[in-house]
């Protein structure tokens, strides 16, 4: 009876039971209900089980911002009054509001989309982002079948993106561009650095990263793309637009602050100390403390000259425990830190603990919105945290040639 608990933990520990077949299996399953759910949500939305009050998703945010644009007003995306008209023009009055803070740099691509038919331009933006993420992907785990695909597109993230219609895929593709780029073309890594400014608090750790590393060529590469990003949108729309972008992102904070947002979808430090009732400051505080370890780590990885998978599976999962502002959706760069990972597996051989880990990392990704609406929990952080654990395993263990492997390939 005994070694019924040492069995259990041995089994547990090596994981073989994890295997190539079972994922993939394991995974289409949960890929199915997510469809399936997706599917049955579309079908109420419209209408199809009887009359519905007006609905809109977060990509009609963007649709309007770009409508506006294309009217002559572009300053008028950061006026919340003139923005909610503009979304109801779109989905009808009633429908819930979707706020709009991105910087002006975002807009040209907003406008762009805004000149196709509003599903049309939905299933454009979702598709051209997820397939150059795909391939970048594929790249990176260096499979010769398709059977990684399924685990990939079952990451609950991947649901929550498509589900409300948010641009995770381009922020992933980018943060995957970036890394993948990094040693072997370091000028261009630059490039997509820079792009991400559309969402620049995720990129609080990159400078840091970047200068640990003594990586300054991509430092530099990245700050011109900012300036031409920045360049471009005043160029074609005035200089007042950041004017206007500045008191929208002052109002920003007040907005997240007051749980405006469901602080279940908030997967950051500060969304759940509010989660858990903390007041705002202590929970801005503590987030302080988050971001400030997060700093130090990051850069003590990136001075130690480490593997690229290690390096940067470290950076993407630290950053949405730096920031105090990232969403369900925004767990897609935990899904590329695990690739990462994987990709370092292949090379150096599997943990203890690594495969039920990374299991473990798709059910809280998955049951961590529900959970955390019905009884408070906390569990946003959690995922980021354990791929950073780890991250950290890994650079405690790696001068010891005993550390425990399992030679298999998810």
């Amino acid at each position: 009876m005994a070694a019924f608990p040492s069995r259990l933990i041995a089994t547990l520990r090596q994981s073989a039971w994890l295997d190539r077949d079972r994922i993939v299996v394991w995974c289409a399953i949960l890929a199915g209900l997510e469809a399936a759910f997706l599917l049955l949500v579309a079908c109420w939305q419209h209408g199809a089980f009887g009359p519905v009050a007006a609905t809109s998703g977060d990509f009609v945010s963007f649709y309007a911002a770009g409508k506006l644009v294309l009217a002559g007003t572009p300053w008028l995306a950061y006026d919340q009054a003139a923005h909610a008209l503009a979304e109801q023009a779109i989905h009808g009055a009633g429908a819930p509001y979707q706020f709009f803070f991105y910087p002006p740099v975002y807009l040209p691509l907003c406008a762009v989309l805004a000149t196709l038919p509003y599903y049309v331009a939905f299933a454009l933006f979702q598709i051209g982002t997820l397939v150059p993420l795909l391939l970048m992907l594929h790249h990176l785990l260096r499979h010769n079948s398709h059977g990684w695909l399924v685990p990939v597109l079952a990451f609950p993230a991947v649901f929550w993106t498509i589900g409300l219609g948010q641009n995770a895929f381009l922020t992933t593709a980018l943060f995957a561009a970036f890394t993948m780029l990094l040693e072997r073309r370091p000028v261009i890594a630059g490039v997509p650095l820079g792009l991400l400014c559309y969402k620049p608090h995720f990129g609080v750790l990159v400078p840091f990263a970047l200068a640990a590393a003594g990586l300054w060529r991509t430092f530099f590469v990245a700050t011109a793309t900012l300036i031409a990003a920045i360049g471009l949108s005043v160029a074609l729309f005035g200089g007042e637009i950041w004017y206007a972008y500045g008191n929208a992102f002052l109002s920003a904070k007040q907005v997240f602050a007051s749980g405006r947002i469901d602080y279940a979808g908030v997967v950051t430090v500060f969304g759940a100390e509010r989660l858990m009732g903390f007041a705002v400051g202590p929970a801005y505080a503590l987030q302080a403390v988050a971001s400030l370890e997060m700093v130090m780590l990051v850069a003590m990885i990136w001075r130690r000259g480490l593997s690229l998978p290690l390096r940067a599976a470290t950076l993407l999962a630290a950053t949405l425990l730096a920031v105090p502002v990232a969403l369900l959706y925004d767990q897609m760069l935990v899904l590329l830190a695990v690739v990462w990972l994987v990709r370092e597996a292949q090379d150096t051989g599997f943990r203890a603990w690594e495969k039920l880990a990374f299991a473990i990392v798709y059910v809280l990704a998955l049951v961590g919105w529900p959970l955390g609406n019905l009884w408070h929990l906390p569990i946003g952080p959690i995922a980021p945290s354990i791929v950073l654990l780890l991250c950290v395993r890994r650079l405690w263990r790696l001068s010891s040639p005993h550390g425990a492997r399992v030679q298999a390939t998810p």
